[in-house]
């Protein structure tokens, strides 16, 4: 009797034996069953399996190792004797899937499809197999399998998929779906903001969906990036397209939005949580809690929001929520992006997932039709990254059955019916694990030293560790103490680029606070010393602490004195120097010096045993002021004992 066997490769390398997801054994194994499914079913000879999974240069007696594997794999996979799934063939090895057996295999079924729609004028079944190709997709493909050919691999199928999301969104303006097609593409430009032909696609949506003005933004914003980044001008497209918005072009009016959804579509319940992180680590004791709570309510709607710095995983933490809960709302699961006004508005979707083909135009009619629509459903709602209680409002689902899990930076005292819950760093033990799970425990146990160091790097923030991970994943030829350097050195982009943008839209006293705070060493500061930097008063110095602390960007570790995580600290420092200059922070080191010295001085040692430790740290700050403490302790050499 055959065994029902399914494969994955868009995401972690996965496999499925009669329904249950089999464990394939150590990285290499894993490695090495990718290989093979890449090969779709052709021989790979030993030598190709070699140097995919091991690179140039192998460990000895190699042969035997890739004999071990495949040996392993046949009976992960339920493989029989004479092998029938793994096949010897030739000096190498082959497997070959059947239809619905290999995720890869399906998207290119589904873009092939897609290629024979277009061709021939379908562009409603086009888009029903683009989207189901995309859906197939589980994050990083290949993710934990490291070397160069995967990284090739990897890089090939993203170009795959992304192309896929430009199609699809090319089919929906041309069906007058122009909101989704513009919610769909925004993130990839996030992903990928150089590429040309998606900003092509969102400029002509918010030019079609009345947002002249946005479409023109996006174009400048191109412009400055190729500027930056490449020294170049926008491709001819791109400025093809600036042009006949400027001048209106009435060819590019398109087609009148809405058509009737089939049946099909209208039985289907919508299901639109992106992926769980395979690798998602930490947080467990306080999501089971959550989750024993989380269910559809006879009256009300349960709001639990997660709130915390940036880089601590918010997302991550109610993605994975969702998914721990989602089958108790049968009726659909939902996820919306509400950053600032520049993100569209997402009723629009969520109307349209419901089977809505007329959305009204005024956002209030919306609203109180997604409340009408929504209400004793077992539906849940992630809204992501909210900053305004209005908005949030606007997507509240309407009473008895649904639910909402929501993400903010800090918290909106306005929603007084939501739980709220701070989302702390991860703990040694946690990080740990979350890198294990990505690179694999053995290679950490090879350098348990770089290991803690690459720890406080990180300083518990999960994004800061996934991107760690992503860097080491891409590079086994790196040994950890290298890769150690690598992230430690000025010529290579921190690991923490995305606290950029917070800093840059911080206001402007709260952003030149954050970022002085940030020049001297040591991750946390007093009152006192903080007004010395800024060069403020204590009130004014407290309340700008105080906002720090509300948006998560400060720590309160204790009465009066205020934690800065590493990775937001290293990022605020650079932006010190290049938005205050070198001048502005040397003049903010020497405020705080003579703050110390003065303290040292004034301090008896009778009182105070440790006034020595306090002036040492001050004397590290800047070596000019430290000769002048050093001369002042001086004067009384028992302080120094």
């Amino acid at each position: 009797m055959s065994r029902r066997l399914r494969f994955e490769l868009l995401g972690p390398v996965r496999a499925w034996l009669d329904g249950a997801e089999t464990d394939l054994g150590a990285p290499q194994q894993r490695a090495l069953l990718g290989v093979l499914l890449l090969h779709e079913g052709t021989v790979a000879t030993q030598d190709v399996l070699v140097e995919a999974v091991w690179g140039s240069a192998p460990p000895p007696a190699v042969g035997g190792m890739v004999r071990s594997y495949i040996s392993r794999l046949r009976r992960a996979l339920g493989d029989a004797r004479p092998a029938s799934v793994i096949r010897s063939v030739a000096g190498g090895y082959a497997l070959a899937t059947e239809p619905g057996q290999l995720d890869l295999a399906d998207f290119q079924q589904q873009l092939s499809a897609a290629r024979e729609a277009r061709r021939t004028g379908e562009l409603d079944a086009e888009a029903t197999a683009l989207r189901a190709a995309l859906e197939l997709w589980q994050g990083l493909p290949l993710a934990g399998v490291r070397g160069e050919y995967a990284e090739r691999e990897r890089e090939r199928l993203r170009q795959l998929r992304l192309t896929a999301a430009e199609d699809l969104a090319a089919a929906e303006l041309e069906l007058g779906r122009h909101v989704e097609a513009v919610s769909a593409l925004t993130p990839l430009i996030i992903e990928e903001p150089l590429r040309e032909r998606a900003r092509v696609l969102i400029m002509l949506g918010l030019y079609r969906s009345g947002r002249q003005a946005e479409a023109l933004e996006l174009y400048q914003d191109a412009v400055r990036r190729f500027t930056d980044e490449l020294g170049l001008d926008p491709g001819a497209e791109l400025r093809e397209m600036q042009r006949r918005i400027l001048r209106a072009d009435p060819g590019l009016t398109g087609p009148t939005p809405v058509r009737p959804l089939s049946s099909a579509e209208r039985a289907r319940k919508p299901m639109q949580l992106p992926p769980d992180l395979p690798e998602f680590t930490g947080r467990q004791a306080l999501l089971t809690g959550i989750a024993a709570q989380l269910r559809p309510q006879e009256s009300g709607v349960p709001v639990h929001a997660f709130t915390g710095g940036p880089g601590i995983g918010k997302t991550a933490a109610a993605v994975h929520l969702a998914h721990l809960v989602a089958e108790h709302f049968p009726d659909g699961q939902f996820y919306v992006y509400l950053r600032g006004a520049q993100t569209p508005d997402p009723l629009p979707v969520l109307l349209r997932a419901l089977g809505v083909t007329e959305v009204p135009a005024d956002g209030a009619e919306r609203s109180a039709l997604w409340r009408t629509l929504t209400c004793g459903q077992r539906i849940l709602l992630v809204a992501d990254d909210a900053v305004d209680e209005d908005r949030i409002r606007a997507v509240l689902p309407g009473t008895g059955g649904p639910a909402m899990l929501l993400t903010a930076r800090q918290r909106l005292h306005g929603l007084t019916h939501a739980r709220w819950h701070t989302l702390p760093g991860l703990d040694p033990h946690e990080q740990r694990e979350l890198l294990a799970r990505t690179i694999g425990a053995d290679r950490l146990d090879t350098d348990p030293e770089s290991v803690r160091a690459l720890l406080a790097h990180a300083d518990g923030l999960p994004q800061v560790l996934h991107n760690v991970a992503a860097r080491l994943a891409a590079r086994p030829d790196w040994s950890l103490a290298t890769a150690l350097r690598r992230l430690s050195a000025p010529a290579v982009p921190p690991a923490e680029d995305p606290y950029a943008a917070t800093l840059q839209a911080l206001p402007a006293d709260q952003g030149r606070a954050l970022r002085l705070l940030a020049v001297p060493d040591g991750d946390s500061t007093t009152l006192p010393a903080a007004a010395a930097l800024l060069d403020a008063d204590p009130a004014t110095t407290e309340d700008l602490l105080d906002a720090l602390v509300e948006t998560h960007l400060l720590e309160p570790v204790a009465e009066g004195r205020y934690r800065l995580r590493g990775p937001l600290r290293r990022a605020a420092r650079a932006q010190a120097l290049i938005t205050d200059g070198e001048a502005a922070c040397q003049a903010a080191l020497t405020r705080l010096t003579r703050h110390h010295l003065d303290t040292a001085a004034s301090w008896n040692p009778a009182d105070e045993p440790n006034r020595w430790a306090l002036a040492a740290q001050a004397g590290k700050i800047a070596d000019a002021p430290a000769q002048d403490l050093a001369r002042l302790l001086a004067k009384d050499p028992a302080s120094s004992r």
